[in-house]
């Protein structure tokens, strides 16, 4: 068919970077792949329980089009009992959707106007900027650093918004770069975000996974909370990725305008996952705080084993990625990536595919088992070894 059907826009946007290395690992044999962020535990069984029982009560009709009503109570439940953030009502300011990848496009589509401007942090994960970009709006990014640990900072904030900008897009903890922001480097932004009056989405999917410190969310600051969107969902806390669960907490105008599109495109989130997410809300708390242990265990092993062989790498206070940088290969990260797949049958994801500022780096998930992990790390040592690397 000729490419004069399809959407103008459309063939603008690349394949994801990360999906494209994912996908040529498994033609291969042999393969240690440390590319997808997907932990590797089951889901815990009694929130499998939970579904498998509703599959046997035949509570597999339509839920409400934003979600089952339990479950966006115990949604707003949990972000008081975990963030002490009070105030959501199940009933106006919470919306279930089908995985927080739809939350994205919801909330992009129903606040973007033609032309509108979103700023966004590089390197970023892959979607952010094709989802403003299908919604009409124009990415506006930010370079956040790895001598600033990758921390979006109040002057650059001022001097990237325009008259056009509507909304700050961030997530914390960060994927790529295990970055984080805690409570007194948001109160540097809160005015900031006043004075322009700024709309923020908060994808806050990685806030069970913050080591050594408390999760702040930027929805605590009481005199901006109604400007904020938080996005989350089930997949990392709870190990629920295959569900596609997730949900949005905002204002009560803006969860009706994106249930206008949601209500429309999808009518409402699967209900047996819906019926299984009220028990991990509910009671999976425990089942969050050993995960979160097993990552760290993970984290302070990978970091440890990639600087002793010469990859720099920081420690990333959150989500369950390392961001090493490869400059001193003096190849990209396109090219280092293929390479050490081809030739050492590693998958890891290049940085350039998180946004140009991610150039130099390379995206490792530690959602893996410390076995797996310790092969990689021997199949990486003798791969730097074969171009000649030098510590």
């Amino acid at each position: 068919m000729s490419k004069k059907y399809l959407n103008d826009v459309i063939q603008t946007i690349p394949p994801s970077g990360i999906r494209r290395f994912f996908n040529l690992a498994n033609t291969m044999e042999g393969v240690v792949s440390l590319g997808v962020g997907e932990p590797d535990f089951a889901t815990p069984w009694h929130i499998r329980e939970e579904a498998i029982y509703a599959i046997e009560k035949g509570r597999t009709f339509y839920s409400e089009n934003v979600g089952l009503f339990d479950l966006r109570k115990g949604v707003c439940d949990y972000y008081e009992r975990r963030f002490n953030i009070k105030g959501y009502d199940p009933e106006k300011n919470a919306l279930i959707t089908v995985g927080a990848s739809e939350g994205i496009d919801l909330v992009m589509r129903a606040l973007l106007n033609p032309g509108d401007e979103v700023i966004m942090l590089n390197p970023s994960y892959v979607s952010y900027a094709p989802t403003v970009i299908l919604a009409g709006g124009k990415p506006v990014i930010i370079e956040v650093k790895e001598e600033n640990r990758f921390k979006l900072l109040p002057e650059d904030l001022e001097k990237a918004i325009s008259d056009k900008t509507k909304m700050l897009f961030i997530n914390f903890p960060n994927n790529p770069t295990g970055g984080v922001m805690n409570r007194e480097d948001y109160e540097k932004l809160i005015p900031i975000i006043k004075k322009h009056d700024l709309v923020v989405l908060s994808d806050e999917i990685y806030c069970e996974l913050s080591y050594g410190h408390k999760f702040t969310s930027i929805a605590s600051f009481e005199e901006i909370k109604d400007q904020v969107i938080i996005l989350n969902g089930f997949s990392k806390a709870y190990s629920m990725t295959g569900w596609r669960l997730g949900y949005v907490l905002a204002h009560e105008d803006i969860i009706n305008a994106i249930n206008i599109i949601h209500q429309y495109v999808i009518m409402c989130a699967s209900t047996i996952s819906q019926y299984a997410a009220i028990e991990a809300i509910n009671h999976g708390d425990k089942d969050c705080e050993l995960h979160k242990e097993s990552f760290e265990q993970r984290r302070n092993f990978i970091v440890n084993g990639l600087n002793k062989i010469g990859l720099t790498c920081h420690m990333p206070e959150g989500a369950f990625y390392v961001f090493p940088s490869i400059k001193n290969t003096g190849l990209t990260s396109e090219e280092f990536c293929e390479q050490l797949l081809l030739e050492s049958k590693v998958a890891v994801v290049p940085g350039s595919a998180f946004g140009s500022c991610g150039e130099g780096y390379i995206r490792i998930s530690y959602a893996y088992s410390i076995e797996e992990i310790k092969v990689a790390l021997e199949r990486i040592e003798r791969f730097l070894k074969s171009i000649d690397f030098v510590k």
